[in-house]
């Protein structure tokens, strides 16, 4: 069971860590996400990024390990506004993705979840 959660953890850096950098790679589907009433759309898409691979990273190093997992599920409930903007805009972004609606209300009910307790897994010693 150990090793499968340490197989967990590789899996989760790597994909905090990929996913922080695709925000500079691709930031227009970033910035589509960003609810309108936020402000500073370029700097909240960069902050999302540079916060997810530093976190990410940080899974990586015991001595980090536990403040990255908190870190990613303080992230986690910034992004909820996102998710609840995507499912207003009927699971369909102007120019971008357009999804069957009840991809949105998946990915909140569903998938966020998981990804928390996700992350709550390594906020103790592994």
């Amino acid at each position: 069971m150990k090793k499968l959660k340490i197989i967990s953890l590789y899996v989760m850096a790597v994909f905090y860590t990929l996913a922080g950098i695709n925000h500079f790679i691709n930031p227009d589907g970033y910035l589509r996400l960003i609810p309108e009433y936020l402000p500073n759309h370029v700097l909240l898409n960069c902050l999302a990024g540079v916060f997810e691979v530093v976190f990410g990273l940080g899974l990586l190093f015991p001595s980090s390990r536990r403040w990255a997992a908190w870190g990613i599920i303080l992230m986690l409930l910034a992004f909820i506004p996102a998710h609840i903007y995507f499912i207003e805009m009927n699971s369909c972004v102007e120019n971008g993705i357009c999804l069957p609606p009840w991809t949105g209300w998946f990915r909140l009910l569903i998938i966020h979840p998981i990804l928390l307790v996700w992350a709550f897994l390594f906020t103790r010693k592994v």
